[in-house]
């Protein structure tokens, strides 16, 4: 795999829509911070994707990684905004391109893409991997400290890396589709799970959790699960009739309690 050095520059709120921009307003940047972010452009099996990078440039030492992986529209705006709302907490936050540059689709487009993937694990678990790869090539970086958060079908994709035996600390699944395995591969998961749900997502029913949860504790893996009440499905997209401020705020604490403890910070 090859990779092109990233150009990057300080965040700009003119480049996110108003209703990100107040998400990302949610985590100021901590004093003397110098946080950076662009996209990153690399190589996996004869095809080029574009991710994102966002850092503090005044952090020292190695720092912690989270891969950040999109809904089924690509990478785009959400998972911008939550790179650089994590490098506002001194992570190197990177968003893994799942399906390739250029390829954005919206609407039906969408669910078309997303689904290619839910239906052949095996390219999702090696585009994700393949991001993982890219992450920790990235100056300063500790490749034992690495953990991976998606929303919707990123979500999915979080899991799936997870159950490939990825060297990670953890992995947070935020509305993103359970699916148990038969026969089950959760034993071969060597981090810690994050589940953050809908309690009214028709897309994720309660039956799923339990089938999802009663797999992770067959396995011994170590988990936490938590469902919002009256949040439908992609209730953390800001600007969509799904979202929901409060369910946002809720899970976003959660995740980020969950990352320091896996990952090591506050």
């Amino acid at each position: 795999m090859t990779s092109d050095v990233p150009t990057l520059v300080p965040y700009d709120p003119a480049t996110l829509t108003a209703a990100w921009r107040d998400v990302v307003a949610t985590v100021p940047a901590p004093p003397g911070a110098h946080v950076v972010g662009g996209p990153v452009a690399y190589e996996h099996d004869g095809q080029t994707f574009e991710g994102y990078v966002a850092r503090d440039l005044a952090a020292t030492g190695l720092q912690p990684v989270v891969l950040v992986v999109h809904d089924w529209t690509g990478v785009g705006p959400a998972v911008v905004a939550r790179a650089h709302m994590l490098a506002r907490l001194g992570y190197v936050a990177f968003c893994v391109d799942v399906y390739g540059a250029g390829v954005r689709p919206t609407g039906d487009a969408a669910a078309v893409e997303a689904g290619r993937y839910y239906g052949d694990l095996t390219l999702l678990r090696d585009r994700v991997a393949a991001g993982m790869t890219r992450a920790l090539s990235e100056p300063d970086v500790d490749p034992a400290r690495v953990a991976v958060v998606g929303y919707c079908f990123g979500g999915s994709a979080a899991l799936e890396l997870a159950r490939t035996g990825a060297d990670l600390r953890g992995a947070v699944c935020v509305h993103g589709r359970l699916v148990p395995h038969e026969p089950s591969d959760a034993g071969t998961i060597r981090g810690s799970v994050l589940v953050l749900t809908g309690g009214a997502d028709p897309v994720v029913p309660d039956a799923d959790v339990q089938a999802f949860a009663d797999e992770l504790r067959a396995a011994d893996v170590t988990w936490e699960i938590a469902a919002y009440s009256g949040a439908p499905h992609a209730f953390t997209i800001a600007g969509s009739p799904s979202y929901r401020a409060r369910a946002d705020r809720r899970s976003w604490a959660a995740m980020t309690s969950f990352l320091a403890d896996v990952l090591g910070r506050g």
